[in-house]
């Protein structure tokens, strides 16, 4: 599995009410993405940073994602490019499940 965080830094601060009000209505877009397991959406304490935390089965899905176009729509919604740092996970510990995930690859 793949880890990919992506983070922009907002040309102003913003409350988390109007965070979650503009991670709401780009929500739907992520929803049955090829290979997107799951994705939270994170604003830090300050409100300066915005970004996301994304669970992918693979890095050649996630690459998928984070293209051109995905990079111009940021730049356009929030005002400022995005970087993407992708992780190899090869363990997860998921507690609302109740289990423990290998990749195996």
């Amino acid at each position: 599995m793949t880890i990919a965080i992506t983070a922009f830094k907002l040309p102003q601060p913003i409350s988390r009410e109007e965070a979650r009000r503009i991670f709401l209505s780009t929500a739907p877009t992520y929803q049955g993405v090829p290979g997107l397991f799951r994705k939270h959406y994170v604003l830090s304490e300050d409100g300066g940073t915005a970004g996301g935390v994304y669970l992918w089965n693979s890095r050649a899905e996630a690459e998928a994602l984070y293209t051109d176009a995905w990079r111009a729509y940021v730049k356009e919604k929030y005002g400022t490019e995005a970087s993407v740092t992708y992780f190899d996970s090869p363990v997860v510990v998921d507690n609302l499940a109740g289990r423990i995930e290998a990749d195996e690859r």
